[in-house]
This record gives structure tokens, sequence and C-alpha cells, in this order.
């Protein structure tokens, strides 16, 4: 098949999607782009030619100009219905897109701060009182121990077996580690560091007075209920607003802010993996790209080499 024949074959293609699908004039120019941009890389062989193998190094180099893999998917459809036509018209006999995906879109990296502004988040309040303390024990257990926040409102003040009443999830402040209920109902002890150790101790000497009907929750509201999930959320993002901490701050990001100190620190992926209770080190992997990107910024600023000459 000639160059001339396959762009007889597109103009055709296009005509039948205008006639017979009534696609919009906007529709129909987004098609006739993806098939001149593929008869474009497809050179020096016509379009219906194209195999397999083809196809997918045509994709790969798509991805590899970084285009996104949502803009690659489209495309693909595009193609796909091109070659599915080609077929009916028995011009080729199979569709050498069938089974062929876009690249997956790359799972954006978890937000954390740097150890700076999160030992100024957790450590820093503004006055005495028992929101304050609370406040100071909560975003400290929350960055020592990687806790999720719904696992830190489930925390009760010590280990409770009353009647009905179970509850294993605490802090034990002589063992220096909390006792956590995670997903799936997994149980896992979590290290406690000593600023959040102090902080803990001075929130339980203020927490009688807010103290009322139920005696379990570790943190209380001001009404004396247990704490929740979303007050949490607003009174953390409120305190770095406070701070200017330059980033949208909520609770996961001192989990994983936690996560990549601790990595940067030792190393460990293992032992991150069971502080942060994932049930594969896959989903831990993530944080050794933000420790990558740590290492590549202290290169870039210690690095004799890695420094642009004044000259350029």
């Amino acid at each position: 098949m000639s160059e001339a024949e396959s762009a007889a074959d597109i103009s055709a293609y296009l005509d039948i999607l205008h006639s017979q699908r009534r696609l919009s004039a906007h529709t129909l120019d987004s098609y006739a782009l993806d098939l001149k941009e593929l008869a474009a890389l497809a050179q020096p062989h016509p379009v219906a030619t194209l195999t397999t193998t083809q196809l997918r190094r045509i994709t790969a180099k798509l991805h590899g100009t970084g285009l996104n893999p949502r803009s690659i998917a489209r495309k693909l459809s595009s193609w796909r219905g091109y070659f599915q036509w080609l077929c009916e018209q028995q011009k080729i006999t199979i569709n050498p897109l069938q089974g062929l995906r876009a690249p997956k879109k790359s799972a954006p990296l978890p937000e954390a701060l740097g150890p700076d502004d999160a030992s100024r988040l957790v450590s820093q309040q503004s006055k005495d009182s028992p929101t304050a303390y609370a406040n100071r024990a909560m975003f400290e257990l929350l960055y020592s121990s990687g806790l999720r926040v719904s696992e830190l409102v489930s925390l009760d003040i010590e280990a409770v077996h009353e009647g009905n009443y179970q509850s294993a999830a605490y802090v034990d402040l002589e063992q220096a580690e909390v006792h956590v209920t995670g997903k799936g109902n997994k149980q896992r002890i979590v290290p406690v560091g000593s600023h959040a150790l102090t902080a803990l101790r001075a929130w339980i000497a203020v927490r009688g007075a807010l103290l009322k009907a139920d005696p379990h929750p570790l943190f209380l509201t001001e009404r004396g209920t247990r704490m929740s999930a979303r007050l949490v959320q607003l009174r953390i993002k409120a305190h770095a607003q406070s701070l200017d901490i330059p980033a949208n701050v909520h609770p996961h990001m001192l989990r994983h802010s936690f996560a990549a100190h601790v990595l940067q620190s030792s190393g460990d992926i293992r032992a991150v993996q069971e502080m942060l209770g994932h049930s594969s080190l896959a989903a831990t992997q993530v944080y050794t790209a933000l420790d990558f990107q740590h290492l590549a910024k202290v290169y870039d600023q210690a690095h004799p080499r890695a420094k642009k000459s004044s000259d350029t």
C-alpha cells in the first residue's frame, strides 16, 4: 500500500465518522489530527502496514516525550478505531492495536515536609491551654510514629477491657511505644520519640479539664468527646498557616514526612514498612523516590562538579 492510498483511506474513514456517526466538528478535528500524527510517526511505512511491535515503539516514543498517559490513551483509541475500520474493509486482517494499552500514569510522589518545617510544625504552640496541649501531643505523635489520623483519634488513654468495650489501641508511656489498630484491624506497635512522650505527658496532665462522659479517648475535643479526624485536619492546617509553612499541610503529610525522614536517616526500608503497617513492601518503596530526591538535592548543593559554572 502506497502513502497516497494510506492518506485516501484516512480521508474515507473521517468521512464515515462524519456521515454515519455524526461526530461534531471538534471531535472530527481531533481524530484527523491523531491520524495525521500517526502517519507522520509511521514514516517511511504506510499506516495500514504497521505491526503491533511498531505501534508499541511509537507509543513508547510518545511516552518518552513526556506526553501524559491519558493523552496517549486517547490517541490509541482514535487509532484503534481506524484500524478496526480497515479490518471491516478487509484491507488488513487483524487490528494491530488490539490489546495494546497506554503506559500507566505514574503515581504522584507523597508530599512530605522538610525536617526543619516538620519540627517547627509539631513543636511550636502559640498559647497555654488544654487545646494547645492536645494539638502539640497529636502533632508530635503523628510525626514521631507515622500514624494515620484515623489511628491517632482511635487511641485510648490505656488498654481497655471492660465488658463489651475492648480496646488495644493506646500509648504506653513507660515503654515509649504506641499500640495501633490499623487497616484491616491489623495491630502493630510503633516506637514513640522523646519529644512526643514529653508532649503526651503534658497533655495528659491537663486532659482532665476536658474529660466528661467518656473516660476512654486519649484525645478530647473542647466538648469532652473523642477527637475526630476532620478536626485534627482543620487544626493542623490552621497551625501550619500561622507558622507560614508554604504547604497545604494535612495529617497524612506528617505520616509521609515520618517515613521519608526515617528512611533518609536509616536506609532501612523494611523497618519503615513495619512501622507504617504496610502489608507489602511495594507500598513503602514510594518513599525511596523521596529519599533519592533528598540525596540529589544534597548532591546539587554540595558537590563542586554539580554546581553550574559562573561562566555559563
